[in-house]
């Protein structure tokens, strides 16, 4: 496999995308001629097609002098980016989507700060301000739902592990590259995670952003396969079975706020993000599932994320030591609502044979606020409560006896 000898390397994996491909790589080539001050080598990588994507990569291989193209014969976006990758010896090397959904005026201030040194990893965002981004409500929530699950779960701080439009340095992706394990969509949450548990420095880009009407992508298998290797991924991180070395300077932990008044404001207020979060949710699963399997399911991912932000926002406690500890208790407070919004659904339908979604809202918001009352002395006096500590002896103290 001949290996880029660019300052930078863009690979565009694809599978089956003939109609897209020779449109989107033609406006990259000559944008990169135009306006890009650094050499780039454009790199297509044909994981596992079966129409002519293929031959369409060859002919522009040829056709074009920043092109070449590489097959693969498994599809999976992250295995193909892993192979590419590891055989590249530029000093950047990035990814974006064939579909260019986000605006190509965004890659020099996603690859600038790595060339520099300034930066390790660089990421295109649409959930941070400025982004610019033009999608369907269904995908917006399904996403902002998925990165508050990571920032729960795994702890993570970068805002939107999703966008296709990533970019790493060379010598870090060299370290990287080997500890992971996914070969289809969750390369990209795989890596940020390693990225950030090894203290490197991640660059956010804001970018404008159109959604592709012709997306093929399978929504619901591609979530579930994200579930899966966030379980993976965390079990192995928790076990010790993955081993990050440190590569960076982790960024430093801030002191929280105290005081029993600011900390229920700020219960308050994430309870009101939270409960909004709900609703939309709710709203969103009820169209396709029954209103007890809707219910369970919002409550769980928002509960989730409700024990994350009340962690850091109300109670002041950041890193990740204890966070598993945190977040299983925070599910067994998170048992009391869904028993009290659960009943109160069982006694709305016992009463009246189809009850009207209002109706449901109304019993559900009901339920939540006797439920977060409880919540919030859960937390105070159980869940973000520490071990007892042992006083230290008074020997250790230099005290007299």
């Amino acid at each position: 496999m001949t290996v880029s000898r660019a300052q930078v390397e863009l690979v565009i994996p694809v599978r089956d995308e003939e109609r897209e491909l020779a449109r989107s790589v033609r406006r990259l080539d000559a944008y990169l001629h135009d306006r890009f001050p650094f050499s780039t080598q454009i790199t297509i990588a044909d994981n596992g097609s079966t129409d002519r994507t293929w031959p369409e990569a060859l002919a522009l291989a040829s056709d074009l002098d920043l092109v070449r193209a590489v097959r693969l014969d498994r599809p999976g976006r992250g295995g193909a980016l892993r192979s590419v990758w590891s055989q590249s010896d530029a000093a950047v090397l990035g990814y974006m989507d064939v579909d260019l959904s986000t605006d190509l005026n965004a890659l020099l201030p996603l690859l600038a700060p790595l060339l520099s040194g300034h930066s390790d990893v660089a990421i295109g965002t649409r959930l941070a301000a400025g982004a610019r981004v033009v999608r369907g409500p269904r995908r917006e929530i399904i996403s902002r739902c998925y990165n508050l699950l990571l920032h729960a779960s795994l702890g993570t701080r970068f805002s939107d592990a999703q966008c296709g439009f990533k970019a790493i340095r060379a010598d870090i992706a060299r370290v990287l590259l080997p500890l992971t394990a996914d070969a289809g969509w969750f390369f990209d949450t795989e890596l940020l995670v390693l990225a950030e548990r090894a203290g490197l420095r991640i660059h956010e880009v804001p970018v404008d952003w159109i959604d592709d009407a012709d997306s093929r992508v399978n929504v619901v298998a591609t979530a579930a396969a994200d579930l899966r290797g966030i379980v993976r991924l965390g079990t192995g991180l928790a076990l010790g079975r993955i081993k990050v070395p440190e590569l960076g300077r982790a960024a430093p932990r801030g002191s929280g706020p105290a005081g029993w008044a600011g900390q229920l404001a700020r219960f308050i207020l994430v309870g009101l993000t939270c409960s909004a979060a709900y609703v939309l949710l709710y709203l969103l699963l009820r169209g396709s599932m029954g209103a007890q399997a809707a219910n369970a399911i919002s409550l769980l991912v928002t509960a989730i994320g409700n024990t994350a932000l009340n962690r850091r926002l109300t109670f002041g406690i950041r890193g990740r030591a204890h966070a598993a500890r945190h977040q299983a208790r925070g599910l067994i407070a998170f048992g009391v609502g869904l028993a009290l919004t659960s009943s109160g659904l069982a006694v709305l339908h016992a009463a009246a044979a189809q009850p009207g979604r209002s109706a449901e809202l109304a019993v559900l918001i009901s339920a939540n606020l006797a439920a977060t009352a409880v919540r919030f002395g859960l937390y105070r006096s159980w869940v973000f409560r520490g071990p007892a500590r042992r006083p230290l002896p008074k020997h250790a103290l230099n005290l007299p006896e």
